[in-house]
Parts: structure tokens; C-alpha cells; sequence
């Protein structure tokens, strides 16, 4: 399956967004059934988190194929209607995910816990962030040939991910190294959190403007 071209139709584009939402779908599922599995045989909150974060990436990318569906671009009013509330729906996802991660630090942090060893959560960060990464860019590419924010957005949860599991990759690298520090990736989550919590919101506050368009205000 290649990439439209410059000129390509919005039929193709629309193909290209509905195969990454199915593969953003597919992967998070067995990355969340893997990260919960291992987080909980091996007491690690930070992979049981990781886990749960997956199924709100799930989330968000069945919005997008909710938000396609039938979309031919024929009918203005109705696709604007879908993706203001796409727009919003991934935006409370992404704060759902700011605040779970947030919690997850907090728990890891005053249970003291840091799992007996960090391979797994080595492993499966490693993986993601290379697929996370692909999908972000693609997504993004998609989101700006559609100018669509419903699709900008899910490209943000994406990224948001992605940054998740540099934060489990680096904590889990910490921790093998200098275990006496097993409270750093703790700490980089909260601030992470914060920071996607506000881009969250930010997505709702924009789906809520009368004057919202539905373009992602990202094209090259």
C-alpha cells in the first residue's frame, strides 16, 4: 500500500487513516494484554500503567474509525458534527491518560515497589517506542493531507504514548543500573502527565469554540 501522492484523492487518504487506526488497534491491544500480564506477575506498576494507557490508545483510534466511517466529504455538516466530537472525545482520552499516568506515579511512589527485574518492561517500552514512533509520523501525515483535528489528535495520542515508553524505557534502564534511583521514571511520569493532561484539555476547550472548523492548523 503506497502513499497518495501530492494530488492523491481524499478516498486514498481516508483509506491510509482507517489502516493505521486498525494497527494502532491491533498493536495496543496485545502491548496492553502483554504489559498487564507481565506488570502483574512481576508487581511492576509502572508496566500494570503502561498496560492501561494502551487500551485509552485503543480508544482513541476507534474514535477515528467512528469518525470515517461514511465519509466521503458530501456532507459538511454531519463530517464537522463527527469530528468536533472525535476532537473532544480523544482530548478527554488524552486527560484520562495524564491522570492515570499521574495516579501510576503516585502508587509506584508511596508503595515503595519496583519490580524484580526490569526486562520486561525493557522489552516491550523498547518495541513500542519504535512502532509508537512510525504510527506518530504517519498519522500526523495522514492528519495533515485531511486537515483534519480529529486525526491531529489521535496522532498527539500517539506521540503521547510514545513519550510513556521513553519514560518506562529509561526508568527500567535506570533501575538496572542504579537501583537506589528506582523512583526516577516515578518522577518523569508526573511531570509527563501534566503535560499531556493540559494538551487533553486543550483539544476538549477547542472542540468547544463555536467557531471550531475541524482543520489541524498543521499543514506542511
Amino acid at each position: 500500500m503506497r502513499w497518495p501522492g501530492a494530488a492523491g484523492s481524499r478516498d486514498a487518504w481516508v483509506g491510509w487513516a482507517v489502516a493505521l487506526a486498525w494497527a494502532t488497534v491491533v498493536f495496543n491491544v496485545a502491548e496492553g494484554l502483554l504489559s498487564l500480564g507481565f506488570g502483574a506477575a512481576d508487581g511492576s506498576i509502572a508496566l500494570l500503567g503502561f498496560g492501561a494507557d494502551s487500551f485509552i490508545e485503543v480508544g482513541s483510534a476507534l474514535l477515528v474509525l467512528w469518525r470515517l466511517r461514511d465519509s466521503t466529504g458530501d456532507r459538511p455538516g454531519d463530517d464537522l458534527r463527527r469530528e468536533r466530537l472525535a476532537t473532544r472525545g480523544i482530548g478527554l482520552l488524552l486527560a484520562l491518560l495524564g491522570l492515570a499516568t499521574a495516579v501510576g506515579a503516585a502508587l509506584q511512589v508511596v508503595a515503595r515497589r519496583h519490580p524484580d527485574t526490569a526486562r520486561p518492561a525493557l522489552l516491550i517500552s523498547l518495541v513500542s517506542l519504535l512502532l509508537m514512533f512510525a504510527l506518530w509520523r504517519a498519522k500526523l501525515r495522514v492528519a495533515r493531507a485531511l486537515d483534519s483535528m480529529a486525526l491531529a489528535s489521535d496522532a498527539a495520542c500517539s506521540l503521547a504514548c510514545m513519550k510513556l515508553s521513553c519514560v518506562v524505557l529509561a526508568g527500567s534502564l535506570i533501575f538496572v543500573l542504579l537501583p537506589a534511583f528506582w523512583w526516577a521514571d516515578a518522577a518523569a511520569a508526573s511531570v509527563l502527565a501534566g503535560l499531556i493532561g493540559l494538551e487533553g484539555w486543550g483539544m476538549v476547550r477547542a472542540s468547544r469554540k463555536p467557531g471550531f472548523a475541524g482543520g489541524c492548523g498543521c499543514a506542511e
